[in-house]
């Protein structure tokens, strides 16, 4: 492929975010060379196994400016005297004016330390999620005069504003998003809808290999052998784990269920708390974060799976979740809201069941309807693994991510070639 791609990320590793690790395992096993630049460190300890197959290097860019003021100063003093520092600075105060906030002025320091270190083969940038990843992103791409192009997801679509959206799909090469609804929006955004392109992340089928699931039995008529119910996700509010708890309590009593939930997040002791305040907390396992691999023991083994996405009162809300597509690749049964992407893959009553967001009467009903009829979780879930298998194989979308990396990557060729591209930091506007 030649040159080397720097990939600026939020924070890298993270347990959440495993579609991205699976990605860039993806472009360097395709033959891509690349560095990380992480924003933040991570916060959690554990890791993916896919995290320890990643062979790029991964440097991490002063998270708070205070914390590595000299770093930060000797890589803005080094580029104030370069004409593309200028620009840059021009753009960042235009948005500033507009977003007067710490974190617009965090982004522009994190954007000179990138593009002071970037080593001389980086030909070319590659921001994960289009909100603050991609505000690094642009203004470094000012700096250096290198291309850029971003992935955009869920969060950073629907919670940045129009203005600032448009700017970076206006002067990046593409943008790759995951939902048909994020990919209508970005268009209706851009001057040239078609640097927009629609690519799911899909699964590594590899990594959820078929899973002969036994015929299901378990009705909840037995108090010694209850339905087991699980969900993965953070505990955010645009997952809607309380409206989950809600529904569990208004379960008919004749209805025996456990639930368990995996993953962190800031809610985790409210919600905790809730389950108390409602009787459930002795039916409810919270495991907190895990791996993958624990995570697809508890797919194999559960019997249904609930996610009630919503949109938050900030906007933010889920893509297609990819825990769902995990769910359904081992043909677990699920239960979802009709929230972005999630329709793409779930039709009810035929690949899952949809119900309302926030309604937590209708989730109850959906709920006790799949614990009593175990052939019905069998069908939906047989089903919803056709699906999967069939459309949702990651190696479609990295091919797709390939094409779009091999033709930036002859743009650069041919500028090379033409002499227009130098020294990123002697690079002229």
């Amino acid at each position: 492929m030649g040159g080397t791609t720097a990939v600026i990320l939020k924070g890298y590793p993270r347990l959440s975010e495993t579609f991205i690790a699976q990605e860039l395992r993806g472009l360097e096993l395709s033959g891509h060379k690349l560095v990380f630049y992480s924003m933040r460190q991570p916060r959690d300890k554990k890791r993916h196994p896919i995290h320890d197959e990643i062979e790029a290097p991964v440097i991490y860019l002063p998270e708070y400016l205070r914390g590595e003021p000299a770093r930060t100063l000797r890589c803005c003093l080094k580029l104030i005297v370069k004409p593309r520092f200028w620009l840059a600075a021009g753009k960042w105060i235009g948005d500033l004016i507009k977003e007067p906030t710490r974190n617009r002025i965090r982004r522009f320091g994190q954007a000179c330390v990138l593009a002071c270190e970037l080593p001389p083969e980086v030909d070319r940038l590659y921001a994960h999620f289009i909100h603050t990843p991609a505000a690094v992103t642009h203004y470094a791409s000012i700096m250096t005069g290198l291309p850029w192009s971003c992935s955009a997801h869920a969060k950073d679509i629907w919670t940045s504003p129009d203005w600032d959206l448009s700017s970076k799909l206006n002067s990046c090469d593409w943008v790759a998003t995951c939902t048909a609804v994020g990919h209508a929006h970005l268009q209706k955004l851009s001057q040239t809808p078609s640097r927009v392109h629609l690519i799911y992340h899909g699964l590594d089928l590899k990594r959820f290999p078929h899973f002969n699931r036994e015929p299901a039995n378990r009705d909840g008529s037995n108090g010694d052998d209850p339905v087991r119910l699980f969900s993965v996700g953070r505990a955010v509010e645009k997952k809607g784990f309380d409206t989950l708890l809600e529904a569990l309590a208004r379960m008919p009593a004749d209805v025996h269920w456990t639930w368990t939930h995996i993953g962190g997040g800031d809610l985790a002791e409210s919600l905790k708390e809730q389950a108390v305040a409602l009787g459930l907390d002795d039916r409810i396992n919270w495991l907190g974060s895990q791996s993958q691999a624990t995570v697809l023991e508890h797919y194999r083994n559960s019997d249904m799976f609930v996610l009630p996405c919503r949109i938050a009162k900030d906007g933010d809300r889920d893509g297609l979740p990819n825990v769902l597509v995990e769910a359904q690749s081992q043909a677990l049964a699920c239960i979802s809201t009709p929230i972005s992407g999630v329709p793409e893959l779930i039709n009810s009553d035929q690949r899952g069941v949809l119900v309302p967001p926030d309604d937590a009467g209708a989730l109850a009903n959906a709920i006790e309807r799949l614990c009593r009829s175990p052939a019905l979780r069998d069908q939906l879930g047989k089903a919803g693994e056709e699906r999967v298998r069939a459309a949702f194989d990651y190696n479609a979308g990295l091919n797709q991510l390939n094409a779009l990396f091999y033709s930036q990557k002859q743009s650069i060729a041919k500028a090379s070639a033409a002499g227009t591209v130098a020294d990123p930091l002697q690079a002229k506007p």
